[in-house]
């Protein structure tokens, strides 16, 4: 009788399930490596702060890219909690080149939302993961100083109340919290070193700066369309990969509220940011998605000499 050795024994693949699963991850390692330490800063708002599925997909993202080895920072705006809560104090919403009116007692209820409710449901979201999120404003430790912004509409400079214009920021707080292995939750406003008030920013512009101030990599901006539209409204032709020259020229021609997200973008990666991302924040997991796929979702800025090579 012949007993074969146990290495000579011919055995039949197994069909693991989980297979499909190993696959996925391999294909995410090219993009693993090329952005791990580095920092990502997202712009947090639109649908994506309102719906519940939403909220969770986008809080376990971030959680999932600081631990692959990045450094999220979230910047968060507010604009339907704060048009809900300006509404029941009887404050009626205006906008004004993209960017709300606020008046003293309208910016009394925008602070309270952004720090008060929109913050603390951010962090509470990503905490549910571990102790990681912390958050601050644009007043802490002078994280961001605005001055009072006049935007030009029609060439003349209009009031808009309390809406600030970043000029200067102070990233020792960030880093700070990214060297002990937190993920930053920033509030849009901001303290005035000329009157000492404090002022609304829009947080697709502080998302911007912030980038620009911190060396990020990456400047992702959630919103609620697909990316930026070849001919809107003619087409539903998304634009997936445009130079910061070539953005430059649409700006004139599109819609006030993609303005703002655009500039930012632009001055992203004139700022050093490697790419600036528009992507659709109704999507579940679109920052994953943006970051780890071939594909992409959105529409991605890029610097002049980047899109030559």
């Amino acid at each position: 009788m012949t007993v074969n050795h146990p290495e000579e024994r011919k055995f039949p693949t197994r069909k693991h399930t989980a297979l499909p699963k190993a696959q996925i991850l391999i294909e995410a390692l090219p993009w693993l490596t090329r952005h791990h330490g580095k920092t990502v800063v997202i712009k947090f708002g639109g649908n994506a702060m309102i719906d519940e599925d939403l909220k969770a997909a986008f809080a376990q993202d971030v959680v999932f890219l600081r631990h692959a080895g990045l450094k999220p920072v979230v910047v968060h705006g507010g604009g339907p909690q704060i048009s809900a809560a300006l509404d029941k104090h009887g404050i009626v919403s205006e906008f004004k080149a993209g960017l709300r009116v606020t008046t003293e007692d309208a910016m009394d209820v925008v602070r309270m939302v952004l720090a008060g409710q929109v913050q603390r449901e951010l962090v509470g979201l990503l905490n549910q993961h571990g102790p990681l999120a912390v958050g601050l404003t644009g007043e802490d430790a002078h994280t961001l100083t605005a001055t009072k912004h006049q935007p030009e509409i029609d060439g003349e400079l209009v009031d808009i109340g309390r809406v600030g214009e970043i000029t200067e920021i102070d990233t020792g707080a960030i880093e700070a919290l990214l060297a002990d292995g937190r993920i930053p939750v920033v509030s849009s406003i901001a303290r005035s070193q000329d009157d000492h008030h404090v002022y609304n920013v829009n947080a697709d512009t502080a998302a911007a700066a912030l980038a620009a101030a911190l060396g990020a990599e990456t400047l992702m901006v959630l919103t609620d369309v697909e990316g930026l539209y070849e001919d809107w409204p003619d087409s539903d032709e998304v634009i997936s990969r445009l130079t910061a020259s070539e953005l430059e020229k649409l700006l004139p021609d599109l819609s006030s509220g993609m303005v703002p997200k655009m500039e930012g973008c632009l001055h992203a990666v004139r700022g050093g940011v490697t790419t600036a991302r528009v992507i659709d924040g109704r999507v579940q997991h679109s920052i994953l998605l943006e970051i780890f796929t071939d594909e992409g979702i959105g529409t991605m800025v890029v610097p002049d000499e980047q899109g030559e090579s």
